[in-house]
């Protein structure tokens, strides 16, 4: 009698693993370890316009500016501020902005190429900090893709460019035409 419902146990046990096999897969699984962790990085250079190329979109004898502020703003698919913050150049005009806490909502829409841009904030420079919209700075710079990754152990991060920007200078000489 004892064998029998010990055949009926064992029986029904393995029916229940049959009908479900989540909670029996679910004990076997290994637990993962660390999970590796993907950034969103922007990145570009700030520069100081010459006098020479004023009204125009050219770089030609720029000087990079360094603690030059920018902001990456990124507004979701419902045109709502999604993220924002502020970083500064090195002492090279270089700006290395990684978006810590930037979340898509909707894959394609929310996608940082379509919903961030870098706009200039400020310029240290006394002479040269008035807002130029030299690759959109003023309304907002899209971003662009380079295939750019960088890649640790259990990092990833995706490399976005923006700009050059450049701020100009407050006060050039009259142009003299010869």
């Amino acid at each position: 009698m004892e064998s029998r419902k010990l055949k009926i146990f064992i029986s029904s046990c393995l029916l229940l693993s049959l009908a479900f096999p989540s909670v029996t897969m679910a004990e076997e699984t290994p637990k993962k370890t660390e999970e590796k962790t993907a950034a969103v990085v922007v990145e570009g250079m700030v520069y100081c316009q010459s006098c020479d190329k004023f009204g125009s979109w050219s770089l030609t004898g720029a000087e990079p500016i360094p603690a030059a502020k920018v902001s990456v703003i990124c507004k979701n698919h419902k045109d709502q501020v999604s993220f924002y913050k502020a970083f500064e150049t090195d002492g090279n005009g270089y700006f290395y902005a990684e978006l810590d806490g930037f979340k898509m909502g909707h894959n394609i829409l929310d996608h940082p190429l379509h919903s961030c841009h870098v706009k200039l904030v400020s310029s240290p420079l006394e002479n040269c900090n008035l807002l130029s919209n030299v690759n959109y700075g003023l309304y907002g710079s899209p971003l662009r893709y380079k295939n750019k990754r960088l890649f640790g152990k259990h990092y990833e991060a995706v490399i976005y460019a923006a700009g050059p920007l450049a701020f100009r200078p407050a006060h050039c000489p009259p142009k003299t035409h010869d």
